[in-house]
């Protein structure tokens, strides 16, 4: 596609929670004479970018230059963030260090390519108002430098409303679109982003809605209204995706998934390659398409994996 020969010339900022994503890799044989619980043989480790960290990771795979802004803390979490920031070409730069506060770690234990339990590591409480202030003041110091604005939103405390609101304000003052993955029931404190990318469940729990029948219709055209949003995407798993947008009709996409290993990380794939194709250029139709397509190449994988261009070119050559 011709869209893709302008994404390297690209900057995205990613705004969120950042997570450090352990992986413990292994195998069962036998089951614990201590407890009725597996015994996992570890055979090997591995870290990957999760949340936030992730979004730049795709944004990097698929071309564009990621500005990753985020908190960690000062442990071992946040020694070893730079490391695999850097192998998944994002810069850790922009991180800012909160003292007293752990970096968000989740571990998991992974046996036949199955996970077989998680341990999270976190403080998800808001943060100080001077981190607040050191965020805002990065954003200040970025925003005008970048295409499109990414908000990686996870619950673990950074994206205060102050955050959310100085940002809104920032971005408008300089024309750029924030597209928003939301966490939460309550979504007026999004209300300034172009586009928000709620999984099914979460547009429904935003309308306080029963999650049955056309609900995800029902809480599209809600939200679109309440939040004067441009556009909606929601995912829908198996089911695909629907796109909402002012004043036209929804369209509903397939699933492009072949094979389902793992959802870990697709919100995220989501969200950034819908930040790059908007950066772009693209509409917002074209943006959501090459957002599924990428999406049904992540959930193929086991693990937090990032989406490459030439991965996502070579999908839509076989379309």
């Amino acid at each position: 596609m011709q869209i893709f020969e302008k994404f390297s010339k690209l900057n995205v900022l990613v705004v969120g929670d950042v997570i450090l994503d352990r992986y413990w890799w292994g195998d069962v044989s036998r089951i614990s004479p201590e407890a009725p619980v597996p015994v996992v043989r570890l055979k090997n480790t591995s870290l990957a970018a999760g949340g936030a960290a992730n979004v730049a990771a795709n944004v990097a795979g698929l071309g564009a230059t990621p500005i990753l802004v985020g908190i960690v803390g000062e442990d071992d979490g946040a020694r070893q963030f730079p490391g695999v920031l850097t192998n998944a070409s994002v810069s850790p730069d922009h991180l800012v260090r909160v003292h007293n506060r752990p970096t968000t770690v989740k571990t998991r234990i992974i046996a036949h390519s199955q996970q077989v339990v998680r341990v999270d590591q976190e403080h998800a409480d808001g943060i100080s108002p001077e981190t607040e202030s050191a965020i805002v003041e990065k954003l200040r110091q970025e925003i005008g430098r970048v295409d499109a604005i990414a908000v990686s939103d996870y619950a673990k405390g950074m994206l205060t409303n102050k955050v959310l609101t100085d940002l809104f304000t920032i971005a408008a003052e300089h024309g750029k679109p924030v597209l928003v993955d939301p966490k939460g029931k309550d979504y007026s404190k999004y209300k300034g982003a172009a586009l928000l990318t709620p999984n099914r469940r979460e547009a429904a729990e935003a309308c306080n809605f029963d999650d049955t029948g056309d609900v995800v219709d029902r809480a599209g055209t809600k939200l679109m209204g309440d939040l004067n949003l441009d556009a909606l995407l929601v995912t829908e798993g198996e089911e695909g995706m629907t796109l909402f947008r002012r004043s036209e009709s929804s369209i509903k996409m397939g699933a492009e998934a072949r094979q389902v290993y793992d959802v870990t990380g697709a919100g995220d794939t989501v969200i950034a390659t819908f930040a790059v194709a908007v950066g772009a250029g693209a509409d917002v139709e074209t943006a959501a398409r090459l957002a599924n397509a990428a999406a049904g190449l992540v959930v193929e994988q086991v693990g937090t994996t990032a989406v490459t261009l030439a991965g996502l070119e070579a999908a839509l050559r076989k379309e």
